[in-house]
């Protein structure tokens, strides 16, 4: 949405110029070469360039098996929505203004999981599942509104119950970067209760103990803290700044 089309359009066109004028002097020989070449014809306006970026991108996995094949499929997509027709491994998102994220038309019936992972697509399921995830409502917000840290446990309990029907971002992540944000504010009680309920939330996760333990540390409640931390390190032994922090405490 931040994207100014009318300054990038322009450059993507000069590019796309220079790219074909590459090819026909045969300074394109190498896989990278021509995968960033696909890159820069990806972006274009039509089915011609997608067809072209399509060539690119066959040109360099043929050199190089390794090259980035989600690529490919990416750009079969386009090429695919551009003439009308279905895309066929799930790349490919919209949304209108106003409205919500939405998978493009979909041909099911053409890939099946096993080979979209050759390709490094998720399954389908898991597809349609990110496209939920893509619409739902922000926990910022809601506290913006509200300015309760009451109403903002109260609604995040409610919503985690829900599971894969919550109409807001109850992820571990979600609720990390929120606790920070408290933090941020020097609201330190409200971001510890964030933090806490988000251990409880996600009692497997390293870096829902780690955050806690950094919260309660800035609270000055040390012993606290020290479990925090040290639950972080049990769960991830790789933590090095749980025992970066701890080994300094101690």
């Amino acid at each position: 949405d931040s994207v100014d089309w009318k300054i990038l359009a322009p450059r993507d066109s000069i590019r796309r110029y220079k790219v074909l004028e590459l090819l026909s002097l045969g300074q394109i020989t190498t896989s990278k070469d021509f995968e960033r070449c696909a890159l820069i014809f990806q972006h274009g306006n039509d089915s011609t360039d997608y067809g072209i970026a399509l060539n690119f991108i066959s040109k360099a996995i043929e050199l190089d098996s390794s090259t980035n094949r989600w690529l490919f499929a990416a750009i079969t997509d386009r090429e695919l929505l551009s003439r009308n027709k279905p895309q066929i491994y799930g790349t490919q998102f919209v949304r209108k203004k106003g409205e919500k994220w939405e998978l493009c038309v979909m041909d099911t019936t053409i890939v099946n999981d096993e080979e979209r992972k050759f390709y490094n697509i998720e399954p389908l399921a898991i597809i349609r599942e990110r496209v939920r995830e893509m619409n739902l409502l922000s926990i910022t917000e809601y506290y913006s509104k509200t300015n309760s840290i009451k109403e903002m446990v109260r609604l995040l309990k409610f919503e985690k119950k829900k599971g894969n029907k919550s109409d807001y971002d109850v992820s571990e992540l979600e609720l990390n970067s929120f606790g920070y944000n408290l933090v941020h504010l020097n609201k330190l009680d409200d971001a510890l209760k964030i933090f806490e309920l988000n251990s409880k939330f996600y009692p497997k996760a390293s870096n829902t103990f780690d955050s806690l333990g950094e919260c309660l540390l800035l609270l000055n409640q040390k012993k606290k803290g020290i479990n925090a931390y040290k639950k972080s390190l049990e769960l991830n032994p790789n933590n090095k700044n749980a025992e970066k922090i701890l080994n300094e405490l101690n």
